[in-house]
């Protein structure tokens, strides 16, 4: 679902705010850490309590309906998934635009590796955040100029880790009822455990919660489960992006000339977005949701946020069967997870994912070597 938004929309959520590295990096990059500080001000500074808004008699109908609705699946996420309860999430703040921020994520043009920019409290990450559309692409065009591949995202909401009490923000209402509720799960996931440098790991552990939370949140209001098609095809075509990214890894350690190198990468592009068509025109039925994506411009940068928010979410699944679902005993495993060195961890978590019980192997119809799921 997350994903999903990140290539339809161009948007992202869950990605951890850098703007309290303003507190701790003195004079550094004044003007960019200036930004962060002035955007987040600014959303403070319009956030209104829901409470409020949903019982003014003069207020707008649908609007007063959505910020309900956020209530209630805020309040279930504290009573039931046992996520944090504090004052995120009860505020709201119009900004008048879709996203609050864009992140710009950069590469080598023959590498796959971000140029990762570390904070003292966000830790390392694969992008910079920019409450300015202009800014951001002011700052692509800088990074373009030394030869690195380049790509935008917006982003419509993040946690700042129980730091602040984010607010619902007006482009997150643009969801649906479900994806609404999964955003907030995942959110308040992020303040209930998040480790530095370890992007993989709070995103998958984040996209399991919302995933979970969201089974259950159906279940209490009389509904069915949720509709996991779409979620069975993000992921086929995750493995699309991994096993592109794969390919290209291994392309830049070839040793070939520039020139040919160059010729080489667009080739693999090209390959990718025939791969996609098979997928798309045949178990997919024809569904187009990420045609924007693919058939618009292509590079290393736009590859980087794949697998990040699932590749850890087969283990997570496999813990919380473990401790009998059970949320508070779930969250102490996962916890003890987050203690281990980076090197353990993901080592006891590949564990975990060996033992989650397999699915049918995706995109079996490609003609080409058959993508992995992430």
């Amino acid at each position: 679902m997350k994903l999903f938004s990140l290539l339809v929309d161009n948007r992202s959520r869950g990605l951890v705010p850098l703007l309290l590295a303003v507190c701790l990096n003195g004079c550094s990059s004044l003007g960019y850490y200036g930004q962060l500080l002035g955007g987040q001000l600014d959303l403070l500074e319009r956030r209104e309590p829901i409470a409020e808004l949903v019982t003014d008699p003069h207020g707008d109908p649908r609007l007063r309906q959505r910020l309900g609705l956020v209530l209630q699946a805020r309040a279930f996420a504290s009573r039931t998934l046992d996520l944090p309860d504090n004052g995120s999430y009860r505020q709201y703040a119009d900004l008048g635009r879709p996203y609050v921020m864009w992140n710009v994520f950069a590469t080598g043009e023959f590498s796959v590796q971000p140029r990762t920019q570390c904070f003292p409290i966000a830790g390392c990450v694969a992008y910079r955040g920019y409450y300015a559309l202009g800014r951001a692409r002011g700052a692509a065009a800088l990074l373009q100029q030394q030869g690195l591949d380049t790509w935008i995202g917006g982003v419509e909401a993040y946690s700042t880790l129980g730091w602040f009490d984010d607010p619902i923000l007006g482009g997150m209402l643009r969801h649906s009822d479900d994806e609404l509720a999964a955003l907030i799960f995942h959110e308040l996931a992020h303040q209930k455990l998040y480790v530095r440098d370890d992007s993989a790991f709070n995103e998958s552990f984040a996209t399991f919660v919302e995933r979970q939370g969201l089974r259950q949140w159906r279940a209490t209001r009389g509904l069915p489960a949720p509709d996991e098609s779409g979620e069975r095809r993000e992921e086929q075509f995750v493995a699309l992006m991994l096993q592109t990214r794969e390919r290209l890894a291994r392309l830049y350690t070839s040793g070939l000339p520039a020139t040919e190198m160059r010729r080489a990468k667009q080739a693999e592009f090209e390959r990718l977005r025939g791969e996609y068509r098979r997928l798309r025109d045949g178990r997919w039925g024809g569904d187009r949701r990420y045609d924007a994506w693919v058939f618009g411009p292509l590079n290393n940068a736009k590859l980087l946020p794949f697998g990040l928010y699932h590749g850890w979410v087969a283990a997570f699944e496999e813990i919380f069967r473990s401790t009998d679902e059970n949320w508070p005993r779930f969250y102490v495993e996962v916890q003890r997870l987050a203690r281990l060195p980076a090197a353990e961890r993901h080592r006891r978590l590949a564990g975990l994912q060996a033992r989650a019980p397999k699915e049918k192997p995706p995109c079996t119809d490609a003609p080409s070597s058959s993508p992995s799921a992430s």
